[in-house]
C-alpha cells in the first residue's frame, strides 16, 4: 500500500527567484566571458541578481515554511541525523543546505565586488565613485577569481541532483517545477502570503535602486581645455 502524500513543498515565489537566478546567472556568466559590447549587459544582468539575491534572503526570513533559512539550517543534530539514513523532513537537506549557502554567499560576494568593479577600459560598477580606483583593482581582481568558486559550486549543485535522480531515485528538479513532492511524513508548507511577498519585493527593489547609483551626484565635468597662443 502507497502510504506516501502530496505537499506543497516549494511555494511559487521560491521557485520563480530559482529559475531565474539559474537564468541570469548564466547571463553572468556568459556575458562576462565574452566582454566586449555584453559588458554593459553584464552589469544590468547583475542588479537583476542582486535584486534575485536581495529577494531570497527577505524570504528565508518572511516566507513559507521550508523557504525559511531557520528551517533548514544545518545544524550537528540535523548533520547527524542525515548521515545515519534517517533524514526524511521535507525541504532542503543538510548537505542541500550547505550548497545553498555557499551559493548564497559566493553570489553576494561576486555582487559586491561588481558593484565597484571596472575593466580597465570603458565600463566601471555603479558605486565606483565610492571606493576609488586602487579598491576598484583589487576588487576587480576578486571579482575575477571568485566567478571560477561560483561555477564550481554549480557544477557540483548538478552533480549532487544526478545522483539523487539516479542513484537516489529522487528527482528534486520536479518539485521545484510543480511545487508539490510526494514524502513518507511531513505537511504543506504555510506562511510566505501576499503581505509577506510585497514586503520581500519592496525590499529587493530599494536594493537594487540602492546598487545602481543613480543617486550619486554626477562627477564634476572635465576642467576647460586652455588654448596654447600661437606666437
Amino acid at each position: 500500500m502507497n502510504s506516501k502524500k502530496r505537499i506543497l513543498v516549494w511555494d511559487l515565489p521560491t521557485r520563480l527567484f530559482h529559475w531565474l537566478l539559474v537564468v541570469a546567472v548564466v547571463g553572468l556568466v556568459v556575458s562576462g566571458k565574452v566582454g566586449g559590447n555584453l559588458i554593459d549587459w553584464h552589469g544590468k544582468i547583475g542588479l537583476l541578481v542582486l535584486g534575485l539575491v536581495v529577494f531570497r534572503l527577505v524570504w528565508g526570513i518572511v516566507g513559507s515554511t521550508y523557504a525559511r533559512f531557520c528551517q533548514f539550517f544545518p545544524t550537528p543534530a540535523k548533520i547527524a541525523t542525515y548521515l545515519k539514513g534517517g533524514w526524511q523532513a521535507p525541504g532542503h537537506n543538510p548537505l542541500g543546505a550547505f550548497s545553498v549557502f555557499a551559493l548564497l554567499g559566493v553570489l553576494i560576494f561576486q555582487l559586491l565586488t561588481g558593484l565597484v568593479a571596472n575593466d580597465d577600459i570603458a565600463f566601471v560598477g555603479p558605486l565606483y565613485d565610492l571606493v576609488g580606483r586602487d579598491l576598484s583593482n583589487l576588487a576587480t581582481g576578486w571579482h575575477h577569481l571568485s566567478v571560477n568558486v561560483l561555477i564550481a559550486l554549480v557544477v557540483l549543485h548538478l552533480a549532487a541532483i544526478m545522483f539523487y535522480a539516479h542513484v537516489k531515485k529522487d528527482n528534486l528538479v520536479k518539485p521545484m517545477v510543480r511545487g508539490w513532492k510526494e514524502v513518507d511524513q511531513g505537511e504543506s508548507a504555510r506562511g510566505g502570503g501576499a503581505l509577506a511577498l510585497v514586503v520581500a519585493l519592496v525590499i529587493a527593489l530599494a536594493a537594487v535602486f540602492a546598487a545602481s547609483g543613480v543617486w550619486l551626484p554626477e562627477p564634476p565635468p572635465p576642467p576647460a581645455a586652455v588654448e596654447t597662443p600661437a606666437w
